[in-house]
């Protein structure tokens, strides 16, 4: 019963993307025929063509390799200035020159002079940009939708003002770990020296009537290491708990590499489901959008421990993770029994939003052959023809995207490197959120 449920939730979450990168696809496909432009194939997938279907002058269908997929529409990189567009020449003035001639030349080769203005360079800045943004906009909403399901529909955790847990020693965050327990020299938390129980509700705190956890939080740590007086209900009767919070150090933000000094108690809450607003989605989104934008920032940094952990490292729990990695994990929730049904679909949905919204951020990086390398190139096209306008000087034209080719190709290679890494990563040393 476990590898089949294990392979229901790799099969579900492998579909679950399949479906996200046809959407982005489509997204950059229905603004395009809209718009006039000439689109040739729409694929899922990519390697060798299991099935295909063509309708129009399109043609539709499915690779064998589920890593991805594209849109093909013509045009995409212009002729250089003074060509034919349907006779490029090939160059042979240096191996750089001569890729982006090649380049140019691969491109051409069934255009005719009937898709003259359907090419995508001959359309104004505007719709390329349009084009360009709508698939990992799409993506975007993919995950808005789906976390705004999940928070609104099922709900999300909110941790209650009920102790859960009460931590026996201060345990340093450099050092904490899912394995590290209390050892000879750890010094008493000041909530055991206080004598907290599982399932006190905690009233006040330094006279501070509490509410909520998050009102609770921020006087702990600002509390230092000063007296605290904290106010309990304990089987139906309140009772005073006095001790000294101390200064620990704890992560700046989560996967942050950087700590700060806070007071610290040693308690942890119980959390509860509860259904969420409109409000809290659009918050959360926020959040986690900020959070991937920094964890891009962190992801060279994290790629070095990830090459660590191939040869023998410890793997982070928070290391970046290839697909593969992301389905294992879908798996591995999927067939836990200790949790229960809604909370592995739960987890199952949060994973596949995660995805979403790392994929449209990180094709908004204006690079080729991101999608932001060509948002970034059709910006620019405005930018200078809207200046030429306002002091009367001649139309520049395009922006040559080709010239960027090289850079293009280096990044290229750079993020099937890092793909590749990251799939022996999680075949060799997976990362696991469960022992055993």
């Amino acid at each position: 019963m476990t590898a089949l449920l294990t392979f229901i939730g790799i099969v579900l979450f492998v579909v679950g993307i399949l479906v996200s990168v046809g959407l982005h696809e489509l997204g950059h496909m229905l603004p395009a025929k809209a718009f006039g432009m000439k689109v040739t194939q729409f694929f899922v997938g990519f390697g060798r063509t299991v099935w295909s279907v063509k309708r129009g002058e399109t043609e539709y269908g499915i690779k064998a390799i589920p890593a991805g997929g594209f849109v093909r529409i013509i045009g995409m990189l212009p002729p250089a200035k003074g060509q034919d567009p349907t006779k490029v020449r090939k160059a042979n003035t240096g191996p750089i020159q001569s890729m982006v001639e090649n380049a140019r030349s691969a491109e051409y080769e069934t255009i005719s002079a009937a898709d003259d203005g359907r090419l995508f360079y001959q359309k104004v800045w505007w719709k390329k940009l349009i084009v360009m943004a709508s698939g990992p906009l799409v993506n975007v909403v993919i995950a808005f939708v789906l976390f705004g399901g999940l928070y609104m529909l099922y709900g999300s955790p909110v941790a209650q003002t009920t102790v859960a847990t009460v931590t026996d020693c201060v345990i340093p965050a450099s050092q904490a770990s899912a394995d590290r327990k209390c050892q000879s020299g750890d010094k008493e938390s000041p909530a055991k020296t206080a004598g907290f129980q599982v399932g006190d509700k905690i009233v006040s705190f330094n006279g501070t009537p509490i509410e909520s956890w998050d009102q609770l939080t921020p006087l702990i740590r600002n509390n230092t290491d000063k007296p605290a007086t904290i106010m309990v209900e304990r089987d139906g009767r309140q009772t005073e708990l006095k001790t000294s919070t101390i200064v620990n150090q704890v992560r700046e933000e989560p996967g942050s590499d950087k700590f700060v000094s806070v007071g610290f108690l040693g308690v942890s809450p119980e959390s509860k489901i509860e259904r969420q607003d409109f409000g809290f989605v659009v918050d959360e989104m926020g959040r986690m959008t900020v959070a991937t934008v920094q964890a891009l920032g962190r992801f060279p940094e994290k790629l070095v421990g990830v090459a660590k952990s191939i040869v023998g490292g410890e793997r982070d729990l928070d290391s970046p993770m290839s697909v593969v990695g992301a389905s294992r994990v879908a798996g591995e929730v999927a067939s836990n029994s200790d949790l229960a049904v809604a909370a592995r679909l739960s987890f199952l949905v949060q994973l596949l939003a995660s995805l979403n919204l790392f994929l449209a951020l990180f094709n908004f990086i204006p690079l080729l052959p991101l999608d932001g390398g060509h948002m970034v190139g059709a910006i620019w096209e405005g930018i200078k023809r809207g200046f030429a306008k306002l002091l009367g000087r001649p139309d520049p034209g395009y922006v040559d995207v080709a010239k960027l080719l090289p850079i293009a190709y280096v990044a290229a290679s750079v993020i099937v490197v890092m793909g590749v890494l990251l799939v022996v990563a999680d075949i060799v040393n997976p990362i696991r959120l469960f022992n055993g």
